[in-house]
């Protein structure tokens, strides 16, 4: 099972628990405190750079019969189409920029590029994703109701096709995300009455969705490669080609933060008395970072840092690398794991427990509590935070160091024997 005792499986007192709320508390009055010219400057030269490469990318493409403006304008489009989703819609979304008072940049006007519906996003992902971070039932990122990614999940013939699933949930991510607030699996279980209110909601969002949808594709498809006159149909391959970079690069991004090995997955157990320290502790155990420089930071729409984004989804973008610097120290102060590493690697532990768990359990070597992927408090005997071995207390991050070492001493038995 998932982790039901956060502060058990954490290793962590409840007076410890407060204490990292009360520092995580003073990082955010410093960083709320400071915020001026400075951070306002990087959005709005942000905008600008995105803007830009938009503008060349669509002129380049009246040429886009040429192999070589073709690949130019799709690599100035989809650069422009990453940015303003990542770095500007989202954090912009996530009112990260409310406190300039600009219209122009603001959480309750920004409409963003692509055919996800920017209110309806704000329900899924700030309230449900973020108040509810891989809580089981309650946090539908969990697999996006299409994957299976811990051993909780119940495993039926479905999941094995989950590795084709996600290639295609890549690829047209954006649709992934707006289809995700209609909650098509249970309209079919629920199966409402036509003149019922969840009906009606329904039938509401859906026109939601779809004028969205339209808007887009016409924009997209239709309007800009007419405008290129001759060039429509290269200049629409441009297009599609440039979405399906951005709709690759997002979800590469955002499952790096979620499901690699160190994610953890929660349950409901603790979260309705849940206290915002504990709520914290949760952010910093259930997400993972990326490792990198300036320009990975900037391309991610800085959520590289993925663990001081869901500790402060609402702070300047810009400000998150230096807040990691404290964060990390706090792990270190208290024996927390901090779960980074490289894209490729994250990703690719991201994938490797998609094609796993495509499988029965019967077919995986490990459990519930100690899979990479899930672990729980169980996984640790009941020792808790007392080392059976020299009677000291000891911390998460020695404990599950200790772990590793005990498994691959068991497994270096059985291949001696």
């Amino acid at each position: 099972m998932a982790i039901s005792d956060v502060k058990e499986y954490a290793h962590l007192t409840p007076e410890d628990v407060e204490a990292i709320g009360a520092e995580l508390d003073a990082i955010r009055r410093e960083i709320e405190e400071s915020r001026g010219e400075r951070d306002a400057k990087y959005i709005r030269n942000v905008i600008r750079l995105q803007r830009g490469l938009e503008i060349s990318g669509r002129a380049v493409l009246f040429a886009s019969f040429l192999p070589p403006a073709w690949l130019a304008g799709v690599a100035l489009l989809s650069t422009a189409k990453i940015i303003e989703n990542m770095e500007i819609g989202h954090n912009v979304m996530h009112g990260q920029w409310d406190w300039m008072n600009d219209p122009e940049i603001h959480s309750s006007s920004w409409e963003w590029d692509n055919v996800g519906p920017s209110e309806h996003w704000k329900i899924t992902h700030n309230y449900l994703h973020h108040k509810y971070t891989n809580v089981l039932g309650m946090d539908d990122d969990i697999g996006y109701g299409l994957l299976r990614v811990t051993r909780d999940q119940r495993w039926s013939p479905f999941y094995l096709g989950q590795p084709v699933y996600n290639l295609l949930l890549q690829m047209f991510f954006e649709y992934g995300v707006a289809v995700q607030h209609l909650e098509l699996g249970k309209l079919a279980k629920k199966k409402w009455a036509a003149d019922s209110p969840e009906r009606k909601q329904f039938e509401q969002d859906r026109r939601t969705v779809l004028k969205k949808v339209g808007k887009q594709v016409a924009k997209d498809y239709v309007l800009f490669p007419l405008l290129t006159g001759p060039s429509f149909l290269s200049t629409l391959t441009a297009n599609l080609a440039a979405n399906i970079i951005r709709n690759v690069w997002t979800n590469a991004v955002i499952f790096c933060g979620h499901f690699p090995d160190g994610a953890e997955k929660f349950t409901r157990f603790d979260v309705d008395n849940e206290t915002h320290s504990e709520w914290y502790l949760r952010q910093m155990l259930g997400s993972a970072n990326i490792s990198g420089g300036p320009l990975m930071h900037f391309m991610t729409g800085n959520l590289s840092h993925q663990i001081e984004h869901h500790l402060f989804p609402d702070l300047p973008s810009n400000r998150l690398a230096q807040i990691a610097v404290r964060v990390r120290e706090m792990c270190d102060k208290y024996d927390l794991p901090y779960t980074t590493g490289s894209l490729p690697v994250q990703y690719a532990k991201s994938w490797r427990t998609i094609i796993k768990l495509s499988l029965p359990n019967k077919y995986l070597r490990r459990t519930t509590d100690d899979a990479p992927e899930t672990r729980s408090e169980r996984v640790f005997g009941g020792t808790g935070t007392v080392d059976p071995s020299t009677g000291r207390r000891r911390g998460l991050r020695t404990a599950l160091k200790q772990g590793r070492r005990r498994l691959a001493a068991r497994r270096e038995a059985l291949t001696v024997g």
